[in-house]
């Protein structure tokens, strides 16, 4: 059987909602975005989950949210802490900041062997992108393909109405491979399609049919080096600025640049939506009601996953 691994990155989970125990439900039965990504990777074919996580919510983590797989696929930890990975750079003083999406990534090296897909905790992604991406994992696990992966999603698909986003902005050439990411915060939306404010401090319109990155990404193990050898320079040139992050579109960007790899682009027209913003709880919640309606999952959704011994 080919070992299909998703990374799910996780670490600030409790930072963000104030401590695991106070993360918003968004199903019928006190499910939460995360619960619907798991389901959707299993039922995709993902044999093991590596759960990027931070030493200080350990237990609460293991008993609300890793718990639910035992007897269905095989679970890893992963620890993001600040000195995760410094390699004998010593930690800033003064950094508090989680080094960001590249660190989280980084931290599994030991972990993971194979090709694997990466996933953001709080992102609702779609059923589709778990299996053209499960099915990429394939090929690369068989040598058929040798390219890195990322499902793109429209830009229109992704805003929250209530506030501004960061988002890799995609181009790609003729072929569906990525030419170029550039990573946009501030994004929202606006009459045109979408807006953000640039380096200048100018505002830039765009059209909303812009494909970027959620964050799905698929790899090979080999990526975990170009991760390292990136974070050091990134050390060595930004960890004085205490609010910098190592972004995963950065360093993907970098390879594509510098032809060390190519990246193919899974479009999907699925909609995304978190929790991004407190308001974003209730958009969360109809879309997880319509979704039951129309029988993409079931009202009570760990009950219907048939429980096997490994």
């Amino acid at each position: 059987m080919v070992k299909k691994t998703l990374l799910i990155i996780a670490a600030g989970m409790g930072s963000r909602y104030g401590g695991l125990k106070q993360i918003d439900p968004v199903g019928p039965n006190g499910e939460i975005i995360i619960d619907y990504s798991m389901y959707d990777a299993v039922r995709a074919g993902f044999n093991k989950i590596v759960f990027v996580i931070r030493h200080s919510f350990e237990d609460a983590f293991c008993e609300k949210i890793g718990r639910k797989l035992d007897g269905i696929v095989e679970t890893v930890y992963a620890y993001q802490e600040l000195d995760s990975c410094l390699d004998g750079f010593p930690l800033p003083q003064g950094r508090e900041k989680p080094w960001g999406t590249g660190h989280a990534i980084l931290v599994a090296r030991e972990a993971i062997q194979e090709p694997f897909a990466v996933i953001n905790a709080d992102d609702y992604y779609g059923t589709n992108a778990y299996r053209i991406m499960a099915r990429q994992l394939e090929d690369m696990a068989s040598g058929q393909a040798d390219e890195y992966a990322m499902v793109g999603y429209v830009l229109r698909n992704t805003l929250s109405d209530y506030g501004t986003v960061a988002r890799g902005i995609c181009e790609c050439d003729g072929d569906g491979c990525l030419k170029k990411v550039t990573e946009r915060t501030g994004i929202g939306r606006h009459q045109s399609g979408a807006m953000y404010k640039d380096e200048t401090g100018s505002m830039q319109l765009l059209s909303g049919e812009e494909i970027v990155s959620m964050n799905l990404w698929g790899f090979g193990p080999d990526v975990f080096a170009h991760l390292q050898q990136q974070f050091r320079e990134y050390l060595r040139h930004h960890a004085k600025e205490n609010k910098a992050e190592f972004f995963i579109p950065t360093v993907v960007d970098r390879l594509v640049q510098t032809c060390q790899k190519k990246v193919k682009v899974l479009p999907s027209r699925d909609c995304w939506f978190g929790v991004t913003y407190q308001e974003d709880k209730a958009i969360a919640q109809a879309n997880i009601r319509e979704l039951i309606r129309q029988g993409v999952y079931p009202e009570k959704l760990w009950g219907s996953v048939q429980r096997e011994k490994r």
